[in-house]
């Protein structure tokens, strides 16, 4: 009993270095503003966010200036999700494109201007899974669920070390190409400023002899 009390133990730390993404925090947003935030998700990565604007006022009604409108979209401009006027909200969707999605709030314009309280939970990858709802599902225990987590954590990592590997083919090829081009660049820069002053020669060696200096 003591080994499997040490082994969940030594999993649970495992799990807590190198979990994946998970994104909870809370921010104030003006009103008549927008406050964006970023996430790197990659390709068919399961993702879930929860976003609750915080009562200014307990036991009271939530003021009607205090609603949000939000969107979420990928880096190439696709939409995932979109609320309006909502005092709160949640989305999940499995990314089918890699690379930075980003959540945007705003408020409407309110006179005085108001200050919004948000709550924003952003989880993606291992952390997005309800892992409760896979346990009840699958009937079993603690321990096999730490494993199915941890499980679940190393094929992310596996798949996100190529990932980055992919990316930084990408950057490797985009600064050759850079570099080809600056080449060139700086090969006609010279070839430019070679004929300028072979020009600027003949031009003074003409007028001299039109003068009949030399």
């Amino acid at each position: 009993m003591a080994i499997h009390r040490f082994i969940l133990v030594s999993l649970l730390l495992i799990l807590g270095f190198i979990s994946n993404t998970a994104q909870s925090l809370r921010f104030d947003l003006q009103s008549g503003h927008t406050k964006c935030i970023s996430e790197d998700i990659k390709t068919n990565a399961m993702t879930v966010g929860k976003y609750t604007i915080v009562n200014p006022s307990e036991g009271h009604p939530l003021p009607d200036s205090h609603k949000i409108t939000v969107r979420v979209t990928s880096q190439y401009g696709n939409s995932y999700h979109y609320a309006d006027h909502v005092p709160s909200g949640q989305f999940a969707f499995q990314a089918s494109e890699a690379g930075d999605y980003m959540a945007c709030f705003w408020a409407a314009d309110h006179k005085p201007q108001a200050t919004i309280t948000v709550d924003f939970d952003w989880k993606s990858g291992v952390a997005a899974k309800d892992w409760t709802n896979v346990a009840k599902k699958g009937s079993i225990d603690a321990m096999e669920i730490e494993l199915k987590k941890l499980y679940e954590t190393v094929s992310s990592i596996h798949d996100e070390m190529y990932y980055l590997r992919e990316r930084e083919e990408e950057m490797q090829e985009l600064n050759r190409t850079t570099n080809s081009r600056m080449g060139w660049l700086s090969f006609l820069s010279f070839f430019v400023c070679i004929s300028v002053a072979g020009l600027q020669l003949w031009h003074l060696k003409t007028f001299f002899e039109k003068k009949k200096l030399i």
